[in-house]
């Protein structure tokens, strides 16, 4: 589903909870239709993702779906494949213009540990876990999953999770530095809005600028990212809020930002 339930703040919950939020290829346009839709809202500065319930974030590709299109026949895989290529997933979307913020809401498996590693930022509730299983059930963590992870954690400590399957608490991800904050589930929307409220005092422009640069910043060397052009920066210079940071701050007033 998909809510706004604050100003320039998208919420993206998956509503599956029967199979424990896993998402079927009809689940994955949707997705991918709600997120173009966010990309392309001038009026949506952030996005939230999370899960239906408190048992489950998401348990990843439906794989019960797969094994009945599998059923079915060849021409029902390549009908079912066709269309999960002409959809990008969130999984994919290593530029996505946006920040976006993993609510945890339970057991993160296989995609859905994959959603929360391309999140920029990720609150856990203490009861939440990860795992990448993918090996255990004849398959692979294709979806991001096989190169986030030791991108974002010590060679060795990624390789035994993915090697292994071996399920993460959210204490251990915390540890780890996957994740920003760990909370108790009651405390779970107050973490996620103290977040939001940060994130919301800073120019939605400005934002967008700092995300792309440092992202794709990464794939440089130090001295070629210090000297390249980023769009959304080039769009953030010559905007209205750059111009009413610094009056803002002359007046000694909160500044009034219009994403423009």
């Amino acid at each position: 589903s998909y809510e706004v339930p604050r100003p320039h703040v998208a919420w993206v919950t998956i509503e599956r909870p029967e199979v424990s939020n896993a998402i079927n290829t009809p689940a994955h346009v949707e997705w991918s239709n709600i997120l173009d839709r966010v990309a392309a809202d001038h009026d949506i500065w952030l996005a939230v993702f999370t899960g239906r319930g408190d048992r489950s974030f998401c348990a990843g590709r439906d794989l019960q779906h797969m094994s009945m299109i599998q059923q079915r026949g060849p021409e029902a895989v390549a009908e079912n494949n066709a269309t999960m290529a002409s959809i990008t997933r969130f999984i994919d979307r290593y530029d996505f213009p946006k920040p976006v913020i993993g609510r945890i809401n339970g057991a993160a498996r296989g995609g859905g540990f994959e959603v929360a590693l391309a999140c920029d930022l990720v609150v856990a509730a203490e009861h939440a876990s990860f795992a990448l299983p993918e090996p255990k059930r004849g398959i692979y963590a294709g979806g991001g999953g096989v190169h986030r992870l030791p991108r974002q954690l010590p060679l060795k400590l990624a390789m035994e999770y993915l090697l292994t399957g071996q399920e993460m608490t959210a204490a251990e991800a915390l540890e780890h530095g996957l994740v920003n904050r760990v909370t108790p589930t009651a405390g779970l929307d107050d973490a996620v809005n103290e977040l939001i409220d940060q994130i919301m005092a800073c120019a939605p422009l400005s934002i967008q600028a700092t995300k792309q640069a440092a992202m794709r910043g990464l794939d440089m060397g130090l001295g070629d990212a210090l000297v390249a052009e980023y769009p959304a920066v080039v769009e953030m210079m010559a905007s209205a809020d750059a111009k009413e940071g610094p009056r803002a701050f002359s007046q000694k007033r909160v500044p009034h930002w219009t994403g423009s």
